[in-house]
């Protein structure tokens, strides 16, 4: 169903309130006329892309198509008509996941596990397909519903690339600061590692609400992700198991081809065992800290897209915090 078809999108669909917004590009509501079936509708303004953000859109969309998984956000449809491109995604109405883990109730060592559970789910069927997500961060990590135990969604497949197989190659500095993998740092090749890399990142944060790699300073910042230079400090990681540690070391391991998999990963005991390897202990301190977490990356997302918008930039493959569904 995912095939470009031509035809005159209002005739099918009702368009209804915005979403999200890019540098050319709009996420409304839409609802199908003839089925009632509501979607996200990526509306891309064609007329504004050079030839190169042309290629760009026809590769996101050539790429989600391919991706049919019940933790990524689903391509259905691809519309073109003269002077505007829409994708048509699933309407994930959860927000994000790092919102959703502050307002919970009770937060425990076993419901990160279930998450990244979820997440490596998602980082394994797209490298299954030989594509590489290259920006994976708390903004593209969405929930299906509003739910309780709501799937995670893995979303924004704008900076994702095709690779063969366990191919390593320099594809471009893409990416979001605190979660760019040591090689990409370096400008060296690299492939299905850095959704790991990042994976692994998350998953820290996940554990003690703050990330392991952290500074003002971009390029002091960029210093420590190249050394792996990162610990567990007391007392908020003394409560955390062993088991979890131990992921998150293989994850962040620097040398790419040492690093684990999102297929062995999923065979960790602290994700395939979580319930009796997982601590139950609910983790209030992780929660306040994430809270405080969540306020620092909507303030820096606001100032910089305001920045970005006042230079009329379309920030290329350098991201900041402006998920849009894709």
């Amino acid at each position: 169903m995912a095939a470009t078809t031509c035809t005159r999108f209002t005739d099918d669909f009702q368009l209804y309130e915005e979403l999200g917004k890019g540098a050319f590009s709009v996420v409304r509501r839409c609802v199908k006329l003839c089925t009632g079936q509501e979607y996200a509708a990526k509306i891309i303004n064609t007329k504004k892309l050079s030839a190169r953000d042309h290629q760009k859109l026809e590769r996101e969309a050539r790429i989600c198509r391919l991706l049919k998984h019940s933790n990524i956000v689903r391509l259905h449809d691809s519309i073109s008509e003269e002077g505007f491109h829409y994708l048509l995604f699933d309407l994930v109405t959860g927000g994000e996941l790092f919102e959703d883990i502050v307002a919970r109730e009770y937060y425990s060592e076993a419901d990160a596990s279930h998450c990244i559970t979820q997440i490596l789910d998602s980082v394994h069927h797209i490298h299954q397909h030989d594509i590489v997500h290259r920006d994976l961060k708390p903004e593209n990590l969405l929930l299906a519903s509003k739910c309780k135990n709501a799937a995670v969604k893995l979303a924004d497949f704008g900076l994702a690339i095709e690779v063969q197989g366990d191919q390593q190659a320099w594809f471009g500095f893409a990416g979001t600061p605190g979660y760019l993998s040591p090689e990409v740092l370096r400008k060296e090749a690299y492939g299905k590692p850095v959704d790991i890399w990042a994976c692994g990142v998350i998953l820290y944060i996940l554990l003690v609400g703050y990330p392991p790699f952290w500074d003002e300073d971009q390029h002091k910042l960029y210093q420590q992700i190249k050394a792996g230079a990162y610990d567990f400090p007391s007392p908020e990681w003394d409560t955390v198991t062993p088991e979890a540690k131990n992921l998150i070391n293989q994850m962040l391991t620097i040398n790419p081809a040492k690093r684990i998999t999102a297929q062995e990963a999923l065979k960790h005991p602290w994700v395939c065992q979580r319930s009796t390897v997982a601590s139950m202990m609910h983790r209030q301190e992780t929660v306040e800290c994430l809270k405080k977490f969540n306020a620092r990356r909507k303030l820096k997302g606001a100032v910089l897209t305001a920045m970005l918008v006042s230079r009329n930039f379309s920030g290329k493959c350098f991201r900041h915090h402006s998920h849009t569904y894709s």
